[in-house]
Formats: structure tokens, C-alpha cells, sequence
């Protein structure tokens, strides 16, 4: 019995214990501090959910899944630093980054790994086009969001429209699609300006704003950002309509931009919260109500949908997942129902979903549709 138990420890000690016992890692980093911070919690909230309901059924192939997450400050070069760390600590996959300029800095870590990263946190068409072997997209594009809120003002008769936006790789995305809808629209924005990521001054800016007789202003950037400026614009005497994309789909943002949230318009890259006709929706909600939640957001949802990602790749990449295990499961997932929503991945194309939608702040401070 005593040399039994020797052999187990040695067992335990050499980390060959039973699969069951295991844990499988995936890494984020993103910013829980700084100007992202609501959105950031709210989309892993939304992940933990999903994988807290999987870990209570007996995880993935016996083995629990662990996120291990790291606060970035929504700063590119910690998000690298970061990175590089939880890949020293041995996790199978990166997933849920924050940010574009953040993503970006860790996409070389992908290569010389070789591990994927799974559904990042931005509608960055760099990360569409070309395919990058790498990276698994699950939202749709900044781009598809921009020109979606473009055609809603067309449509709605508004003409004279201002796009004002982070002057970083997201910004500059993202005023691309926004750009091609005034061009199908045979429009020019009455300004087009742009502010620095880091301490932006937005007076000046606002300013020649209201002198161009702005019916409705696109205003891209984090969620400090835009509710600055929209508090600088009412101040100013101006009634233009605002509207800002999904990375600000959080109540936080709501709670942000207070008495002046209401009539704010954001583009959505999910189906309402509230949508208890998708069936990914009702799920989410039924496992929320479960773990003692009362409501769900937009933000959350992108959390949710990317952790069944990430737990059918899991499924598919064998008894013992690996990093190459897993990149290959991904290549190949084919084509998968998360609920109401298709997504499919291949060689030739990590796109993920293509839905945009737009929602408007009412007066209970919810994402209306």
C-alpha cells in the first residue's frame, strides 16, 4: 500500500495524472483598468457563463477549461507582454483580446508559437483580410457596423453627417466602411476629424462640429471618448444625432454617457438581448437566470458566443488537446449552429459571423431594436 501511494504521487508530481484532473488553459489579456473596462468585464462575464456551464457538466473531454486573464490597460505594448506571459504559462489558445492596435501586437507571438486566437475583440478587417491562419474571427467587421449606421442616416433623410474617430489602426478601419456608405450614398461628410487614442482633446474638435451644421455625428472610439464628446456637443446647444459602434455595447457605456444616454444610437453585432426567439439568446439567458443574474447585454453575448467557439473547436481537437490540435480543429470546423447563428471556418476563410444591426438607447437606459 505505501509503495502504491509513492507511485501515485510520483504520478501527480510528474503532472500525468488522469485527464479528468487536468485543466485546460486559454489566455486573454485586455483591458479590465483604463477606457475599455466595463465593455471588457461585461464581454468575459458573457464568456465565463458559457464555459461555467460546461465546467459543471464535466468540462471538455473530462478536462475543465481555466481563462486565465490579464489586465493590459488597454495598452498595446502590455497586451504584448502579456501575451508573451500566458503563453510561458502554457495556455492552448489566446482568446477575447481587446483592441485593435492590441491585437496587432500580438499577432507575432501567434506565429512563432503557433497557437490560435479565437474570437479577439474587434472587427478589425485586418484580421479578415488576408485569412491569417492564426486568428478565428467571430464578430463581424468595424467596417460592415459603419456603413450599416451610414445607411440607417441615408435612410432616415439625414445628410449632413460628421465622422469623428480615434486616430489608431481601429479608427482608421472603421471610417473606412463609414466612408464607402457616404460614397454608395453619393455624400461627403461635412468633417471628417480625428483625436489622439491617449488624453484626446475633443473641445476644438467638437467646436468646428457644431459650425458645420451637423445633423448626426459617427463617433468612433472607446467608450471614455464618446461619452466625453457627446457631453462637450449638448453643452455646445447641439441636437445632432450621435451614433457610435458595437465596442461600446455595454451598460457601462450606458451608465457612462447618463442623462445624455438616451436616443444615443450603437450598431450591434448580435441579436437583441432580450431575443428569446434565438435560441443562443434563450440559453444565454436561461443559464444567466440560473447563476443568479438578472439581465444580460449586448457585451455578454459576444462573450457567450465566443466561448461556444472556442468549447466545439475544443470538442473536435482529440482526448488531449493541443495548440496544433486545436489550430487544426479550428481550421476545419466547418460550418456550426450557435443558436440561431451560422458561422463557419475553413483554410480559406476565418471570417465568423457578418451580422450588424443598430439599437438605440431608450428612456429605461436599454438597448432598444
Amino acid at each position: 500500500m505505501r509503495m502504491r501511494s509513492l507511485w501515485v504521487a510520483a504520478v501527480c508530481s510528474l503532472g500525468l495524472m488522469v485527464p479528468a484532473w487536468a485543466q485546460i488553459k486559454i489566455g486573454q489579456t485586455a483591458g479590465f483598468s483604463g477606457p475599455v473596462a466595463a465593455g471588457v468585464k461585461e464581454i468575459t462575464d458573457g464568456a465565463k457563463l458559457y464555459f461555467d456551464a460546461v465546467n459543471a457538466r464535466g468540462g471538455v473531454g473530462g478536462q475543465k477549461i481555466e481563462l486565465i486573464s490579464l489586465d493590459d490597460k488597454f495598452d498595446p505594448k502590455l497586451a504584448a507582454a502579456n501575451a508573451e506571459k500566458l503563453i510561458g504559462q502554457g495556455v492552448l489558445a489566446l482568446f477575447l483580446t481587446r483592441g485593435t492596435p492590441h491585437t496587432e501586437a500580438v499577432l507575432p507571438l501567434l506565429a512563432q508559437h503557433r497557437l490560435a486566437l479565437v474570437a479577439p475583440s474587434t472587427g478589425a478587417m485586418l484580421l479578415h483580410e488576408p485569412v491569417n491562419k492564426h486568428v478565428f474571427n467571430v464578430r463581424a467587421t468595424y467596417q460592415r457596423e459603419a456603413e450599416r449606421a451610414i445607411q440607417h442616416l441615408v435612410a432616415t433623410g439625414v445628410t449632413r453627417i460628421a465622422l469623428l474617430h480615434v486616430d489608431d489602426s481601429f479608427g482608421t478601419d472603421s471610417a473606412a466602411g463609414a466612408l464607402r456608405g457616404l460614397q454608395q450614398a453619393k455624400l461627403q461628410a461635412v468633417a471628417q476629424l480625428t483625436f489622439p487614442r491617449v488624453k484626446p482633446e475633443l473641445g476644438p474638435l467638437i467646436a468646428q462640429v457644431v459650425k458645420a451644421d451637423t445633423q448626426a455625428v459617427l463617433f468612433i472610439g472607446t467608450g471614455d471618448a464618446v461619452s466625453s464628446g457627446l457631453k462637450l456637443l449638448r453643452a455646445a446647444g447641439s441636437s445632432a444625432q450621435l451614433l457610435t459602434l458595437s465596442n461600446n455595447a455595454s451598460s457601462g457605456f450606458i451608465k457612462q454617457l447618463g442623462e445624455q444616454a438616451r436616443g444615443v444610437v450603437i450598431s450591434q453585432v448580435f441579436p437583441s438581448e432580450r431575443s428569446m426567439g434565438t435560441p443562443m439568446v434563450r440559453e444565454a439567458r436561461e443559464l444567466a437566470a440560473a447563476a443568479g443574474r438578472a439581465e444580460l447585454t449586448p457585451a455578454n453575448l459576444e462573450g457567450f458566443a465566443a466561448a461556444k467557439v472556442l468549447v466545439t473547436a475544443l470538442g473536435k481537437a482529440g482526448k488531449e488537446p493541443s495548440r496544433a490540435s486545436l489550430l487544426k480543429a479550428l481550421d476545419g470546423l466547418g460550418k456550426i449552429d450557435l443558436g440561431g447563428l451560422e458561422l463557419s471556418f475553413s483554410p480559406n476563410d476565418h471570417t465568423g459571423l457578418d451580422y450588424a444591426d443598430l439599437s438605440i438607447v431608450g428612456p429605461d437606459g436599454k438597448f432598444w431594436r
